[in-house]
């Protein structure tokens, strides 16, 4: 799995390879882009909403649950500590995202909790929450 993202133009928006997929992401405005894209945030969120959706779905189809469809909406900020009741970071300051989850379908309370608790293992988040380690070099000219 590669990605590649190019920088070719003067402002923030940047070019983004992906397989045989391409897309772009930029910077609003009001941080010196031209808000043509969504921002690296966004491709985030995006990122963690599809995982769990497609969790949910699998899951589903193999239980043959009548799941008819999956609507997340989620969205990222940074709070607060001592405003965070399950916060386990000694930092001031936390990055939390928050996911609201609308399951369709005629399913029942039961069928409701258990699909709940497999969106919260989606790979995606394990990823995020797992402590990451990042590498960046600078590559040979």
């Amino acid at each position: 799995m590669s990605v590649t993202v190019e920088s070719a133009a003067p402002d923030f928006l940047e070019n983004i390879s992906a397989g045989r997929h391409a897309f772009q992401a930029d910077e609003p405005v009001s941080a010196g882009g031209q808000d043509t894209a969504p921002t690296p945030y966004d491709l985030l969120l995006a990122s963690l909403g599809a995982c769990k959706a497609i969790t949910l779905r699998i899951y589903a189809q193999r239980k043959r649950w009548p799941l008819e469809a999956v609507r997340l909406s989620l969205s990222h900020a940074r709070v607060h500590a001592e405003d965070c009741a399950n916060c386990t970071s000694g930092a001031s300051q936390i990055e939390r995202i928050e996911v609201e989850i609308r399951l369709l379908g005629a399913l029942s309370d039961e069928q409701r909790r258990t699909l709940l608790a497999v969106a919260e293992k989606c790979p995606v988040q394990r990823t995020l929450t797992s402590g990451v380690q990042i590498r960046t070099r600078v590559a040979g000219v």
